[in-house]
């Protein structure tokens, strides 16, 4: 469904006191806000129209803010791109940077930005909350939390009824692991390979990507196993994965039996027998793994392993961070996609459409289980802002179909993908489900070595340069994610891929010119 305010006129201004260094940015109309463009042989494809108008700039100079950076934030370099951007103004599916230029976002803020920027329904709820009580803590009761508690657990089956509000997908998964040990009485628990769970001390053992682990001990009593990876593993079909677009690798499955789904699962029994005590805690898992390059795992799989390790006495948890609220298209929890019932689901990001607000959903009697140990506490968690928000998203939503948008138009940007797979060598696999998208770079497809690290980059330049923002994965950083908001439209797909296509062709003359000079 298109509402109408979507194509309204919505001249801002911005406003400024505080005494700080201004970049003067002249007001252009409608017509001027395009992308960025380099000079360039091949026609640059067309960028939908967006009749919003963003504020005028005026804030710190670009030059101002790189100095800030050096000097007073962090040192570790997070930041795309050669020269990063510095974004001013978000509407919906565009975000509009100091220098005037749009771009369709497509990874919406690391999957996080579920309903569109600045949608204006969650901003009305927002501010009239603004207006009416910030923070209390839940040493005192407020209607914001008790309302969202309820709509939050009318989409979720039985057992999962008792909701623990907090702040981030890191603490929420902390919160969890303690959940399962504390109800298990063990200490164990395993996760997969590529497996992105947080950063925080205790998830850091869960998360099991090289660029995010120390030299130094932490997160102990965490087991990694094999990811069950069909394209890059070493088992694989063209029957494996819940996706309308499957590998390129070939198998003599049956269409009810996976050869590869039974290897990765004496695997899993393997780190059963091998690497864990008699009886363990739990096992963790994303339904689709996102800082891995959004890897699917065979149909089945995950199933089996819950058996397996409720057998073992464990608790199983879904980490739906960035794969719930109806990003996946066919259902509204990525868990859900596999057959299964969690123990426990932890979920952040698209909660609060970019605020700060995560949750951890579990039965009464894990709940119970952690109460008798410990006397849980959260500040913030629950607050206000935070509850007004989330109740907002749940609306918007379902009032808006988001998630059979997903589903749509997902399915369509997936189809068009898998034509540039088909047209390109260097793009091995495309992969995913609804609004959750994966497109693997390999140097052949025979091979499926990584495109190298420096070639990716250029391809990754040349998307934004013609106005599309997509995000990065995979271990050697080989993938591009794509996650937009879930209110985007088939033509702003037709761009993104025309996009993809031509920075493909672009990266392909580069390599032939390379290869002729030698």
């Amino acid at each position: 469904m298109t509402l109408v305010w979507r194509h309204l006129l919505r001249p801002l201004f911005l406003v400024t006191s505080a005494p700080r260094i201004l970049e003067m940015r002249p007001f252009l109309s409608r017509a001027s806000w395009t992308s960025v463009t380099k000079l360039s042989l091949h026609t640059r494809p067309r960028m939908p129209p967006c009749d919003f108008i963003p504020e005028r700039y005026q804030s710190l100079g670009y030059n101002r803010v790189l100095e800030i950076h050096k000097d007073h934030l962090s040192p570790v370099v997070t930041a795309y791109f050669q020269k990063p951007l510095l974004l001013h103004q978000g509407h919906m599916e565009w975000l509009f940077d100091a220098e005037g230029n749009r771009y369709l976002d497509f990874f919406s803020g690391i999957v996080t930005v579920s309903v569109g920027h600045c949608h204006p329904k969650v901003n009305a709820v927002a501010q009239k909350q603004l207006g009416r009580l910030w923070h209390t803590s839940t040493v005192f009761f407020h209607p914001p939390m008790h309302e969202y508690a309820e709509k939050l657990a009318a989409l979720l089956p039985e057992p999962l009824k008792v909701i623990f509000l907090v702040n981030s997908g890191s603490e929420a998964n902390e919160l969890a692991m303690l959940m399962a040990r504390a109800h298990s009485n063990n200490i164990d628990i395993i996760s997969f390979r590529g497996a992105y769970h947080g950063g925080s001390p205790y998830t850091l053992g869960l998360t099991n990507v090289g660029t995010y682990k120390m030299e130094l001990p932490g997160g102990t009593g965490c087991q990694p196993t094999m990811c069950p990876d069909v394209f890059r593993g070493p088992w694989g079909g063209s029957h494996c994965r819940d996706s309308p677009v499957q590998t390129i690798r070939k198998c003599s499955c049956a269409p009810d039996c996976c050869q590869a789904k039974d290897q990765y699962i004496e695997q899993f029994k393997d780190t059963l027998s091998t690497s864990v005590a008699k009886s363990i805690a739990g096992f963790f898992a994303e339904p689709i793994q996102g800082v891995n390059g959004v890897v699917q795992y065979p149909k089945g799989f995950l199933k089996e392993a819950f058996e397996l390790v409720r057998a073992r006495g464990g608790v199983c948890i879904a980490d739906e961070v960035q794969t719930g609220f109806g990003r996946l298209g066919s259902h509204f929890w990525g868990f859900q996609t596999h057959d299964v019932l969690p123990d426990i689901v932890t979920m952040a990001k698209g909660i609060g459409n970019g605020f700060p607000m995560a949750a951890v959903v579990t039965t009464p009697e894990i709940a119970k289980s952690l109460a008798k140990r410990l006397q849980y506490f959260n500040t913030f968690g629950g607050n206000p802002m935070a509850c007004a928000i989330g109740s907002a998203v749940l609306e918007v939503i379902k009032e808006e179909n988001l998630q059979e948008n997903s589903q749509e138009v997902g399915t369509y940007m997936l189809l068009k993908f898998a034509k540039l797979r088909d047209e390109f060598e260097i793009v091995g696999d495309v992969r995913g489900k609804g609004l959750m998208i994966g497109i693997e770079m390999v140097q052949d497809k025979m091979s499926r070595r990584p495109l190298p690290r420096e070639e990716v980059n250029q391809i990754h330049e040349d998307c934004k340069h013609m106005g599309l923002l997509v995000g990065r994965g995979g271990i050697f950083s080989q993938t591009f994610r794509i996650a937009p908001s879930m209110c985007i439209t088939k033509p702003e797909v037709d761009f993104a891929t025309e996009v993809f296509r031509s920075a493909l062709t672009q990266h392909m003359e580069r390599r032939a010119k390379s290869h002729s000079q030698k």
